[in-house]
């Protein structure tokens, strides 16, 4: 018999990017988004930049004149947005583009300016082309702000699934400019404060109380800080709200530990999302979940009925849904089987044990989630 050798091979990944929080990017004097990837010396700056459709129609005459007060040779590709876009089909399209500008593969960063859809699908074509170029991430949505442009997942649909295609690709910066919010539509900043809640509930009472005292404020001054207590919530919601996402993410970036309390509102809500077919947005799938497996904690005993009353009327406060036609026994059933598989044979749901505190749970049965929701709707939760 010969014998064999085996070779052993260990490596560590790492990330090291920046979260900027940062005002007026566009602005001819800020050079926070020029800067970004510049390389010393003469080399002409190049920058190819994928935006969203419908921030090409109200930014993208600021953005191009940006870039050429700088001096920046820029390729513009311009996507349209929504769920039933983030495909395969759109990854290939920014791959064709970024051929033909022929992208310097380590000194020009691509960049995306969009919500979280377009920062997603340029994050996995990013990732795939020539085995990964920089990229530079600017959300113009809540949801992007606070959660989708902060982390290092990059997530494209296939087929029924959301993000069943996906890297883990870490941007060199992410800049995050609230003015962007200033023209956002009321429903989208009402759906990333659906993530914002998330957050609140399962580790930050101070935020929690926040969204409960000032929501209409935050709304009504789409976070712009238009009085002087509207700047002073505002400011500290957004940091507390990227502060505590961070904190969550930063010791499992990379997820290999599965008991995610970030994962609350995700565990039947994306299966909802992807059969309303675009009728919900991300956040309001998150309100749904949110609200089933509050009630599953409430009728376990884990959550004071107070507390839970609470959740559910803030989630109303800022006309997030909590139930929808799609969601029965079927579909649950059927959800939560997608879920276990993803989540490495357990269930691992978070669920609230308080305002600010979570546990996770392995154990939840198909007779609690039909019971909570069929309390839910008998006590006319929306």
């Amino acid at each position: 018999m010969r014998p064999t050798k085996t070779y052993h091979v260990r490596a560590q990944l790492s990330a090291d990017y920046e979260v900027v929080r940062t005002d007026n990017i566009l602005d001819l004097a800020s050079e926070e988004l020029v800067n970004q990837g510049r390389q010393p010396g003469n080399h002409a700056q190049r920058r190819f930049i994928v935006l969203d459709q419908a921030v090409d129609a109200i930014y993208g005459k600021s953005i191009r004149a940006y870039f050429d007060h700088h001096r920046v040779e820029c390729r513009f590709l311009v996507l349209p947005g929504g769920e039933h876009r983030k495909v395969m089909d759109s990854v290939v399209a920014v791959a064709t583009a970024l051929d033909s500008f022929g992208i310097d593969r380590r000194r020009e960063p691509v960049i995306s300016i969009g919500g979280g859809v377009l920062l997603d699908l340029v994050g996995v074509a990013t990732a795939l082309y020539r085995r990964g170029v920089p990229h530079l991430r600017v959300p113009t949505t809540l949801i992007g702000l606070v959660d989708a442009s902060i982390g290092v997942k990059t997530g494209i649909n296939h087929g029924d699934h959301k993000n069943r295609l996906g890297t883990f690709q870490p941007p060199t910066a992410v800049l995050l400019d609230r003015r962007f919010l200033a023209s956002l539509p009321e429903r989208h900043l009402r759906n990333g404060v659906a993530e914002m809640i998330k957050l609140a509930i399962v580790r930050d009472e101070r935020l929690f109380e926040l969204l409960e005292e000032d929501g209409d404020r935050l709304v009504e001054e789409r976070f712009q800080g238009r009085s002087p207590a509207g700047e002073r919530v505002a400011s500290e919601v957004l940091h507390r709200s990227v502060e505590g996402m961070l904190a969550e993410l930063e010791p499992n970036l990379w997820e290999r530990h599965l008991d995610r309390l970030v994962d609350f509102g995700h565990s039947v809500g994306p299966t909802i999302e992807m059969l309303a077919g675009g009728d919900l947005l991300h956040g309001e799938s998150v309100a749904i979940d949110m609200a089933m497996f509050t009630t599953v904690a409430a009728r376990r005993g884990l959550l004071h009925d107070k507390d839970a009353r609470r959740i559910l009327e803030l989630l109303h406060r800022f006309a997030l849904p909590v139930d929808h036609a799609l969601l029965d026994d079927d579909v649950v059933r059927r959800a939560m089987a997608d879920t276990v598989r993803h989540r490495d044979g357990r269930q691992r749901l978070p669920v609230p044990v308080g305002i600010g505190r979570a546990v996770v749970l392995n154990d939840v049965t198909q007779d609690e989630l039909r019971s909570a929701l069929r309390h839910n709707r008998a006590e006319g939760v929306r």
